[in-house]
């Protein structure tokens, strides 16, 4: 098992760039999943970064899939300020631009708790009463390698109620939850397509989290929804939650939609 922290590590080369290890282990379909890859954009943005440790947001677009193994990220600062740095960052892989981002990195309070938040953390059964998901789905030819690496553990019996709608858990088995593996964790659902009867391929396209606070030690429950789904498109929006019940990490998507053939 490649723990997270491992499986994302960079190394400085200078002049801002660094080497990175594309693990094979965190793959969907033989390919690196964009969380993963986001937050491996993230170790090098911080790298960066002197003042700031911690992503406040990102913003990715992913432009080729890579494949496991060595890749290179560039990292530009665009901005330091007292609060925040604002930073782009490349993943190229064979001369080839694979993933784009922009960071805005700062501090994050390990207690922060907003004045007003909109939306309450929707009842899910407690996560040991979950099935863990396997990597190999019965009856489909596709591997989610990434799935024996963490404890995604999802409520299939509220699936429809509301529609377009999954809810459930994550875990890490090695380290705590922390900003860079929210970036992750954005990204570590099924498409919510599932819950509509559609099974098709969705590559992600764009993806943008917001990271809101220190997470508490313990699992983070998951809401993903889709908002529209058209033959070619679905954006979703997923919102987590840490085990005190606070926001730690809110994200949107955009996704490709490919329809399974008949």
């Amino acid at each position: 098992m490649a723990g997270f922290g491992a499986a994302t590590q960079v190394r400085a080369t200078g002049d801002g760039g660094f080497d990175a290890e594309l693990d094979p282990l965190w793959t969907v379909g033989g390919k690196p999943n964009g969380g993963y890859l986001l937050a491996i954009l993230a170790r090098a943005a911080i790298g960066s970064a002197a003042t700031h440790p911690d992503p406040l947001s990102a913003s990715a677009v992913y432009l080729s899939p890579p494949d496991p193994g060595p890749a290179a990220v560039t990292v530009e600062v665009l901005r330091t300020g007292r609060s925040a740095t604002q930073v782009r960052a490349r993943l190229t892989q064979k001369d080839r631009t694979c993933v784009e981002a922009l960071f805005t990195l700062g501090t994050l309070a390990a207690a922060a708790a907003p004045r007003w938040v909109d939306a309450a953390p929707p009842p899910v059964p407690a996560a040991d009463t979950l099935s863990r998901t396997p990597a190999q789905a019965p009856g489909t030819g596709l591997r989610i390698d990434m799935l024996d690496q963490f404890e995604q553990r999802i409520d299939w019996q509220g699936v429809g109620d509301p529609p377009g709608e999954l809810r459930g858990w994550l875990r890490l088995p090695d380290a705590p939850w922390d900003p860079v593996s929210l970036l992750f964790a954005a990204d570590a659902f099924p498409p919510a397509t599932f819950t509509l009867g559609s099974n098709g391929w969705t590559p992600t396209l764009e993806l943008t989290v917001y990271v809101r606070a220190l997470p508490a030690p313990g699992p983070l429950r998951v809401r993903q929804r889709a908002r529209l789904l058209t033959d070619t498109f679905v954006d979703q929006v997923c919102e987590i939650w840490d085990a005190d019940g606070r926001v730690v990490a809110q994200a949107t998507q955009l996704a490709a939609y490919r329809m399974p053939p008949a």
